[in-house]
């Protein structure tokens, strides 16, 4: 595995750790459709939440929740939607919403985290 992909992977698994302490169920990660992947899905109460993490080693190339604009916006609801449609059970009556969740710092088990609620709809 790349140095690159052994980042983004501990990102996410520190990303999943952090949501998992408050409170939230990792329903799945990386989930993978046509157009890309979800690298988390979770449920706070009744709010089914997509969280795209974007993890770098320094603030060199810009803030890593920069980099969610609004076409990757857009890509990630149409991704949701895809996760709902094949997972109607799980889907079924929850509010929905994405989440962007930034960790930047060398070492991803300490870094400086970043957990955006909620970013505006495409």
């Amino acid at each position: 595995m790349a140095a690159k992909d052994e980042l983004g992977r501990a990102g996410e698994r520190r990303a999943a750790t952090h949501l998992t302490v408050r409170g939230f169920e990792v329903l799945d990660r990386n989930w993978r459709a046509p157009g890309g992947e979800i690298d988390l899905v979770a449920y706070t109460g009744r709010t089914l939440v997509f969280v795209e993490v974007k993890t770098r080693r320094s603030a060199r190339f810009g803030d890593p929740l920069a980099a969610v604009d609004t076409r990757k916006r857009a890509r990630l609801w149409k991704l949701a939607a895809a996760w709902c449609a094949a997972h109607p059970d799980r889907a079924c009556g929850r509010a929905r919403r994405l989440d962007v969740i930034g960790i930047t710092g060398a070492d991803p088990a300490t870094a400086r985290l970043e957990h955006v609620e909620d970013v505006a709809w495409v």
